[in-house]
């Protein structure tokens, strides 16, 4: 009974803290694995971690995913679930949690090529051997987006009041400012590849082109092939609308979009708090849609 409380409180999590449960559970089980097996965790997740070189890649196809589940310490899982957790709010308040789990996958991938990229192609790391892992390419991803589709957002942090494009562009510096002193330089360049990725998607989406949307198709496509076929005992059999009600539809969605497009501005020029609590409630209804 217990088990199925549990199972019914993670399905009723939002995907940005069902991602953080996965990132923790994978995290204890090869920390606990480590303890029982008496060897370094290291050696543990080397099948899983993203190498640098692409001749090892192919070994492992499946790193160039899993590497963003997995953490090399406490601190390390820490201020990345920290951050994902504070960072997803801005999000979710706007767009789908399908869309949401696209920008933090595809900010993995594209972290990890540019850490192989960077690896392989500039000289300054081509001398150092190594391999990634961790959650912050998506993070990163996460950040640089929400703070390019609603830069002047306020929030207090700590004791001063900033917009987020401030905080996204003070870390993204940081960031470069590590990779530049040889800072843990291939965690660099991931960050670094997934802030590029999450950039490219707001803008490219306030333009009307969704560049994930090829990737949450082929997601979609797999859940779907690990949901059981309902078995059909009979056939209904469905009255096509007339064209009257399919105008309607029409009339009423196109209406919809337009006061989502206004709220959208509204939130660009001035931040999310200046919404009313009645959009607020009508863009949260309409990104489950």
């Amino acid at each position: 009974m217990q088990g199925q409380d549990l199972l019914y409180k993670y399905k009723t999590l939002t995907i940005a803290n069902k991602l953080i449960v996965i990132n923790s559970i994978v995290f204890l089980l090869f920390f606990i694995a480590s303890f029982l097996f008496n060897t370094p965790t290291s050696n543990l997740m080397r099948w899983f971690v993203l190498p640098e070189q692409p001749i090892e890649i192919l070994k492992q196809p499946w790193s160039v995913l899993s590497y963003s589940f997995l953490h090399g310490g406490f601190m390390h899982i820490l201020f990345n679930m920290i951050w994902l957790s504070f960072f997803s709010k801005f999000v979710l308040n706007l767009f789908s949690e399908k869309r949401f789990l696209t920008i933090y996958l595809l900010g993995a991938l594209y972290g990890g090529l540019f850490f192989v990229v960077g690896y392989n192609v500039f000289p300054v790391f081509v001398s150092k051997a190594g391999y990634l892992l961790g959650a912050s390419a998506s993070v990163s991803a996460l950040m640089v987006f929400a703070a390019t589709y609603s830069p002047n957002i306020s929030f207090r942090f700590f004791l001063v009041t900033i917009k987020l494009w401030q905080l996204a562009l003070g870390l993204f510096l940081l960031d470069l400012f590590r990779l530049g002193s040889g800072t843990n330089p291939g965690g660099m360049l991931s960050h670094i590849g997934g802030a590029i990725f999450g950039y490219l998607y707001a803008v490219q989406l306030a333009k009307g082109n969704d560049i994930g949307l090829w990737f949450e198709k082929a997601v979609s496509t797999c859940m779907d092939l690990f949901k059981r076929q309902k078995s059909t005992p009979f056939q209904k059999v469905h009255r096509s609308p007339t064209k009257s009600t399919k105008r309607k539809e029409t009339i009423v969605k196109d209406e919809r979009q337009i006061k989502i497009d206004r709220i959208l501005d509204k939130i660009g020029k001035s931040g999310y708090e200046s919404l009313t609590k009645q959009e607020k409630d009508f863009l949260f209804k309409a990104g489950d849609k």
